[in-house]
């Protein structure tokens, strides 16, 4: 077989990368894959923070890293160490801030906006007893970057204390 009109049949050299991918290339993808590997991109599982509020102990669950548009989960613990009249959750309009919250179970008693929160009331609790929140929820696509707020507890309107919470939302 014959070659066409100025081209050669064989190049004159050949270098080894000549025929095949980049290694650059090839770098960059195995970099990206690691960080994804070892939680950079999102998706790990988080560990639970404890605040000891004094009257109150406070545990929280949720991710610190997160994508845009994917679905999580917050699980919330409230133990008392005194007896506590009306156990309020509180969350800051900030922390849900371009999300969707779906479901909250158990359902509070009472809910209202007051002082710059959204209240949840879950009625008297004795020393030693917990409430277990489970709070579904969705990343919405305008958040960007992340969001940071907090999560208070009342007595009714007595403010036992607060956890912050920042949630990092990646692309």
């Amino acid at each position: 077989m014959q070659a066409l009109e100025g081209l050669d049949a064989r190049p004159s050299h050949q270098r080894l990368w000549d025929r095949h991918a980049s290694p650059i290339s090839i770098l960059v993808l195995g970099g990206l894959l690691l960080a994804a590997g070892l939680g950079f991109a999102g998706g790990q599982p988080s560990p639970p923070r404890t605040a000891d509020l004094g009257d109150a102990r406070l545990t929280v669950k949720t991710p610190t890293i997160i994508r845009n548009g994917e679905f999580f989960e917050t699980d919330i613990t409230l133990t008392a160490d005194v007896p506590l009249d009306d156990a309020v959750v509180a969350v800051s309009p900030a922390l849900w801030h371009d999300m969707t919250v779906n479901t909250m179970i158990p359902a509070p008693a009472e809910e209202s906006f007051k002082d710059g929160r959204f209240h949840f009331s879950y009625g008297p609790l004795d020393a030693g007893d917990s409430l277990h929140i489970k709070i579904d929820g969705q990343i919405n696509p305008p958040l960007f970057a992340g969001t940071r707020g907090d999560i208070a507890v009342f007595d009714g309107s007595r403010r036992i204390g607060v956890m912050p919470l920042r949630i990092k939302v990646l692309p």
